[in-house]
């Protein structure tokens, strides 16, 4: 009886753990660019003011596109303001939170989620990195594939 209520209670562990899934919690916020097996790629775009529900991300680096003033609450409540410029990078682990726009203006960056965890090499824990030149890179051709999305043409590479 008890193998039948665990198998019972399996895909509702699973619902709950994928609905968690920002781009299923909160599809206005988060829309899925790309995916495969190694990586995530989400777009992020928050109005003024806007705020989330609470949701979760996989490790990744966030690109932001553009300038932000956004406050992190995870779920203890504990906060954390962030100030986003254009073009920085950051790399973030696994992590669950709401998000509020503080700022006039709208927000947009990509997050890059890498799966199956950070490397590991001699023993240390070893976090991916993006160089500026890299990460400058990679905001200018989002935002040439957003522009040649909204237009209906091909990015610029």
């Amino acid at each position: 009886m008890d193998l039948l209520r665990t198998m019972a209670l399996v895909p509702l562990a699973l619902s709950l753990a994928l609905a968690q899934d920002a781009t299923k919690v909160e599809p206005r916020h988060y829309k899925l660019a790309f995916e495969n097996d190694k990586v995530q790629v989400v777009y992020i775009h928050y109005g003024p003011h806007e705020k989330s529900k609470e949701h979760s991300h996989p490790q990744g680096v966030v690109v932001n596109v553009t300038e932000a003033h956004l406050l992190f609450t995870d779920p203890d409540g504990k906060t954390q303001e962030v100030y986003a410029k254009p073009g920085e990078a950051r790399w973030f682990p696994p992590f669950r939170h709401t998000v509020e726009n503080l700022g006039e203006t709208a927000y947009s960056g990509v997050y890059i989620a890498i799966k199956g965890g950070a490397g590991v090499r001699d023993g240390a824990r070893h976090e991916p990195q993006l160089d500026d030149g890299t990460a400058k890179a990679l905001v200018a051709y989002l935002l040439s594939a957003r522009s040649a999305q909204a237009t209906g043409g091909t990015p610029q590479r």
